[in-house]
């Protein structure tokens, strides 16, 4: 951010706060009342890991996972972006064929508010014929409606394709979902809309990614296929993500909140060894949605590819012949790129 901000002549003010399993030590939440004034305050926030193996109790009252539910909430965050994109020189880095992932790009729109993680009734409770626990799958018309719009605005931005993935051969949820869905296409008509069974989609990934463009999706599915895509990319270091509060379009603010969609890596925290590129990433989204300066995002996306380009790899994405460097060093690398030494 500095060396773009110095490049670019833009001043960005960087306040930091803990977040997660850190601020259940020193705070005692996962996320503090302060830190929501803050983020509340402030035009975008960039998000580290929030959890690991010390607060992994399932019976625990305070949990990391916690605080970034309480971010989302706070800060009405309900679009999730997960790009997918395999860089050419990364093709054999993963455990595909270099056929089947070769041009890989798509994103992921996973709806943040609805669904299994927030649907009441949820509970856990003790009967006389053992215990028994329910989650329930529930969504809004107005929910689906604005999910499926952030789709059909991205996809009209790309390749003027959009994957509505759902369950609607078992699920109610998923059958209003689709119906929603099948309204909203009526206001995008460049725009062709396609109905994907989760099941299917999950296939769909291995064996042919280069077909997706542009997938819109729950919560429950979204959180599971963007996992299984992360695989397509060689690493979970090497991909971003984007929790917006509003409609993405061309030239407007949103504010969002951005994160590597990697965990904390406890074991490897300190050692200098870990892939910042999914940070890096996330970072020129947020210069694209929440501050609106895409010629600068742009500019961080390509000093990493050229970084990858002259063979530096951190220990994720190391294969024969390349050059390993640490965490440090690869983000001093892309800096140096993006602010034009």
């Amino acid at each position: 951010m500095q060396a773009v901000g110095k490049k670019h002549r833009h001043n960005f003010i960087l306040n930091h706060r803990l977040v997660g399993g850190a601020a259940i030590d020193a705070e005692g939440a996962g996320v503090s009342r302060e830190t929501l004034k803050m983020c509340k305050k402030s035009d975008a926030v960039l998000l580290g890991a929030v959890g690991g193996p010390k607060w992994e109790d399932p019976l625990s009252r305070v949990r990391p996972e916690d605080g970034l539910l309480g971010l989302r909430k706070a800060l009405r965050l309900f679009a999730n972006l997960r790009p997918v994109k395999v860089f050419p020189v990364l093709v054999n880095s993963t455990n595909l064929k270099p056929e089947v992932v070769r041009d890989v790009d798509f994103v992921f729109v996973r709806e943040l508010t609805g669904g299994l993680y927030y649907g009441k009734p949820k509970r856990r409770w003790t009967t006389s014929r053992g215990r028994r626990a329910i989650d329930s799958m529930a969504y809004s018309e107005q929910e689906i409606e604005r999910i499926v719009r952030v789709g059909f605005e991205l996809a009209r931005a790309r390749k003027k394709k959009l994957i509505s993935v759902d369950k609607a051969n078992v699920l109610e949820s998923s059958r209003l979902w689709r119906l929603v869905a099948v309204e909203v296409s009526k206001n995008y008509p460049d725009v062709g809309l396609e109905h994907m069974l989760v099941d299917a989609c999950s296939m769909r990934l291995i064996q042919n990614p280069r077909y997706l463009d542009v997938l819109v999706t729950e919560n429950t599915f979204g959180d599971i296929l963007t996992d299984e895509a992360s695989m397509l990319a060689g690493s979970m270091g090497m991909l971003p993500s984007a929790s917006l509060a509003g409609v993405p379009r061309e030239g407007t603010r949103i504010f969002g909140l951005y994160e590597p969609i990697h965990g904390s890596a406890p074991r490897r925290a300190g050692l200098n060894m870990v892939n910042p590129i999914a940070s890096i990433l996330s970072a020129a989204m947020m210069l694209r949605y929440s501050l609106a300066l895409a010629r600068e995002a742009a500019v961080v996306e390509k000093a990493v590819e050229d970084v990858l380009n002259e063979g530096f790899r951190t220990y994720d994405i190391m294969s024969e012949g390349k050059k390993r460097v640490g965490t440090k060093e690869m983000g001093d690398l892309i800096a140096g790129k993006a602010g034009g030494k």
